[in-house]
């Protein structure tokens, strides 16, 4: 959020001098919350243990001892607990039956008001109406936000028009390099298949 209005803050004609007072959140020492600790979501832990956050994670199945004392990463068998305590809570979960409208009123209301709600994984985990509402009477101080439903919001929604929330188009995995070695794995796969070999990635293996 800051980032974002920062730049246009930087940028503005009308700008004449910066504020001394305009101050945004440390994410050193704070408290992550990872909800979906697969490969994805333990590399969010990796790469949060670098900014000393204090992390928790919540996941069907607990990783081994020495996955979690590799980042310094707690268990949370309940959900609950985990929002209660975190100051970032990120959505790294796939979109399931299970998982849809995994975050709704309830939930946020459990989120500090002054937590941070970061969802990378897909928009249907998050219960759209009750975030414009809790972020509208400031249940929870903010969101961040790479997915949606759908994408792009229409351009009447409610979302688009709230200043603690940033929504950016999908772009988790938009670069250059990501891409390239995304179609080198799907080439792989093809070769794999049609030479009769074990398929490298396989979604759902035998």
């Amino acid at each position: 959020m800051y980032l974002h209005s920062g730049c246009q803050i930087a940028v503005s004609p009308d700008t004449k001098y910066f504020a001394v007072d305009w101050l945004g959140v440390e994410v050193t020492r704070a408290t992550l919350g990872i909800i979906g600790m697969g490969s994805i979501g333990y590399k969010v832990a990796q790469r949060a243990r670098a900014f000393n956050m204090r992390i928790l994670y919540h996941n069907r199945n607990r990783r081994r001892k020495e996955e979690e004392e590799a980042v310094g990463a707690h268990y949370c068998e309940k959900m609950e607990d985990l929002l209660q305590q975190s100051d970032f809570v990120m959505l790294v979960v796939n979109l399931t039956p299970e998982t849809h409208k995994l975050i709704g009123k309830k939930e946020l209301g459990l989120m500090k008001p002054t937590a941070t709600l970061i969802n990378i994984s897909r928009g249907g985990v998050i219960d759209q109406d009750a975030l414009v509402e809790a972020l509208q009477n400031k249940v929870i101080r903010a969101a961040a936000l790479d997915v949606t439903y759908p994408e792009p919001l229409p351009r009447d929604h409610p979302l688009l028009k709230l200043n603690n929330i940033i929504i950016t188009p999908h772009i988790g995995t938009a670069t250059v390099q990501a891409i390239r070695m995304m179609a080198e794995e799907a080439i792989a796969n093809m070769l794999a298949v049609l030479n009769g070999q074990p398929i490298p990635s396989e979604v759902f293996p035998k």
